[in-house]
């Protein structure tokens, strides 16, 4: 990661060259389709574009921005350790840090070399039932997540693996293409099979880009924009996933995660210290060692347990800052033509219905940067139905097996840059947005069936506009 002081001589220079392509926009741009995230948009287009912070952060927002990446990118240890606050890792996990699966804050990777690398890929378990909280009843054995990794002493719960099946398909042109489809397995148990019933999802990193904006969308607005009962007809049904605020003790709605099952940042980072890299907070105390697991639940704990856990409450609110704060960056080439032709064929095809393009946000007393700003994050956060081909089978909240959340947009473009590679999809499935269009079914199939039946230029001006963004 580069320091906060080249991040920001970065941002002068990308901003003058933004400034200068702005004043030769046409009269009838709209001046802020290129600014996705407002006010708070960063203009780079570098490897880096997704790690600055929003470009209105005051100075002492800036300081918690830049703590808050450190604990981000910090690698946590066995303990005991002599470097006190940085042990804790495990007993069982899958990564070492945050930026291990969300490296420089963009997407991760699927395996490619199973099972060596399932290093930004999880797998989510359940059995069929709800806790009393109405979210999903964890597997006996291995809880509600598989972990790939232990320390020391300690048992790996399972190996991972997937292998890819082609599935050949054509355009109405007759140009062939070919989807990737993953089927998993599991080998080497240390508690045997899974339970019987047993439901599994595999869910790759998302971008962390923007987050804060997206919890600052007021509930009045996406209560609107839900149409559980497809009351307009037009045959998209988004609905609110409410799901359970360990904070306050509440149903609220979920927004973040890919089945929105998490309804703040604080909470869904706490659960990824917990499941991911095994590190308890006070949001979530316990740690990750289901009660067959005897040799997890002898392992030695972090240095600061005996301050009620092994990530510090300033050490949560700090990477919750930064993960709230991270800069969108801005959109390229608004005025190009071919680019506006691909605009409005995403409008024509409808992916508009689901990919919201426009928010303002609300009020926000805590992080005002954040208030009051006019964002283009192509989502409403809302599950819709994509259809069996893309359906995991398991429930969360109320979200079903065949639900999603629907994906921001904002980023796509640079995820290439970013990240190194283009795949999409809660599994990483597809390997660039085209497949992961044609994978779309359910509400989303006559979207999909519209993009299958554009020619070639069409196709291509489409896909040129998504890469703008």
């Amino acid at each position: 990661m580069i320091s906060l002081r080249a991040r920001h001589l970065v941002f002068v220079v990308a901003s003058a060259t933004f400034v200068a392509c702005a004043s030769e926009t046409t009269e009838e741009s709209d001046p802020t389709l290129a600014l996705l995230g407002g006010e708070t948009t960063i203009f780079d287009t570098s490897a880096n574009a997704f790690t600055f912070a929003a470009r209105n952060l005051s100075d002492k927002e800036r300081d918690g921005f830049s703590l808050g990446d450190h604990f981000f990118n910090r690698n946590w240890v066995t303990p005991p350790a002599s470097t006190t606050g940085d042990d804790g890792l495990g007993p069982t996990f899958n990564a070492t840090s945050c930026s291990e699966c969300h490296f420089r804050d963009g997407r991760g990777a699927p395996p490619t070399k199973s099972p060596t690398d399932f290093d930004a890929l999880l797998i989510r378990l359940s059995v069929p039932g709800v806790d009393a909280h109405g979210g999903p009843v964890d597997e006996p054995n291995y809880g509600g997540q598989l972990n790939n990794k232990a320390i020391l002493g300690v048992p790996v719960e399972a190996t991972p693996h997937v292998v890819y099946t082609e599935v050949p398909g054509q355009y109405e042109d007759g140009e062939a293409y070919s989807l990737s489809r993953p089927d998993y397995s599991f080998t080497d148990f240390s508690l045997g099979p899974f339970a019987p019933g047993t439901m599994f999802s595999p869910r790759i990193a998302p971008a962390m880009i923007g987050l804060g904006l997206l919890e600052t969308i007021t509930e009045t607005d996406l209560t609107q924009l839900a149409d559980e009962n497809d009351a307009n007809g037009d045959g998209i049904s988004g609905r609110i996933n409410h799901v359970w605020d360990v904070r306050k003790n509440a149903v609220a709605v979920g927004r973040f995660g890919w089945k929105a099952n998490q309804p703040t940042i604080e909470q869904q980072t706490a659960g990824a210290f917990l499941g991911d890299i095994g590190i308890t907070s006070t949001l979530f105390s316990s740690e990750n060692c289901p009660a067959p697991q005897l040799e997890c639940a002898k392992a030695l704990n972090g240095a600061d347990v005996e301050h009620g856990a092994e990530l510090s409450d300033q050490k949560l609110v700090a990477v919750t800052l930064y993960g709230r704060t991270i800069a969108v960056p801005a959109r390229r080439d608004v005025d190009n033509e071919d680019v506006r032709k691909g605009e409005a064929l995403f409008d024509r095809a409808m992916c508009n219905g689901c990919h919201t393009k426009k928010f303002v946000t609300g009020p926000r007393d805590d992080i005002p940067a954040l208030a009051n700003q006019i964002i283009r994050p192509f989502t409403d956060l809302l599950l819709h139905d994509m259809g069996p081909d893309l359906a995991d089978g398991r429930p969360d909240f109320e979200a079903s097996g065949a639900e999603w959340r629907t994906t921001p947009l904002w980023g796509i473009g640079l995820q290439k840059t970013v990240s190194k590679h283009e795949r999409l999809l809660h599994d990483g499935r597809a390997r660039g947005i085209a497949e992961a269009i044609l994978w779309h079914g359910g509400e989303a199939e006559p979207s999909r069936e519209v993009f299958r039946r554009m020619n070639r230029e069409e196709r291509s001006s489409l896909l040129h506009f998504l890469g703008t963004l």
